[in-house]
């Protein structure tokens, strides 16, 4: 979190996991979040946020900003127990984001993550491409996984937000496909990686 003892300067992992305001020193450091009323970029926007903080403070309020637009529906008259269904499964959003988080690239460009959600899709892009041995080829495969930033990957493991095992994306792949969602598609390009869920069929 410091240079070194002897000279206490917050890294870049620091400021992002301990700093009170970490967008003051890294301008890129949060997530925007828009709720579209429709299915075009252009459609009036419904609800908007800059979701920012410390890193667990943000990831929570990513997390507080989905649930509160990932409406349930109840069904109680076909069968003798209540039945309850979210619009998307939270446990592949939440990985899908957190891993967004997780891989971007801090040092360089100013951009947002970005959590865009349509009336048929959520849009999550995130700044910077794939890294190391991760290629557009292999983007998610399972057991492909290398770190842009591993000390901020394991403060997020040390906080309870990641396991840091690679399982993030075939997690949430697995979600989807259980709750009858198309899998997840991704655009992966040099300076970003897009990833789009669509709604249940």
């Amino acid at each position: 979190m410091i240079l070194s003892t002897d000279v206490p300067t917050p890294t870049v992992a620091g400021i992002l996991v301990l700093g009170l305001r970490p967008r003051d020193f890294i301008p890129g450091a949060y997530v925007q979040f828009l709720r579209v009323a429709g299915r075009e970029w252009g459609d009036p926007v419904h609800d908007e946020a800059v979701l920012e903080g410390p890193l667990g403070d943000m990831v929570r309020r990513v997390d507080e900003k989905l649930a509160a637009h990932n409406r349930t529906a109840v069904e109680f008259t076909s069968g003798p127990v209540e039945s309850r269904s979210s619009t998307y499964p939270m446990a592949a959003l939440q990985q899908l984001v957190r891993n967004a988080v997780m891989h971007r690239a801090y040092e360089g460009p100013n951009s947002p993550i970005r959590v865009y959600w349509f009336d048929d899709r959520i849009e999550i892009i995130s700044p910077g491409g794939p890294y190391g041995v991760v290629t557009p080829e292999t983007f998610g495969e399972p057991g492909v996984v290398d770190y842009r930033n591993p000390i901020l990957a394991e403060a997020m493991r040390v906080l309870g937000l990641v396991q840091r095992f690679g399982f993030g994306i075939p997690t949430a792949r697995r979600e989807l496909r259980e709750k009858n969602h198309p899998d997840p598609a991704f655009l992966v390009e040099p300076t970003r990686v897009q990833c789009t869920v669509w709604a249940r069929r």
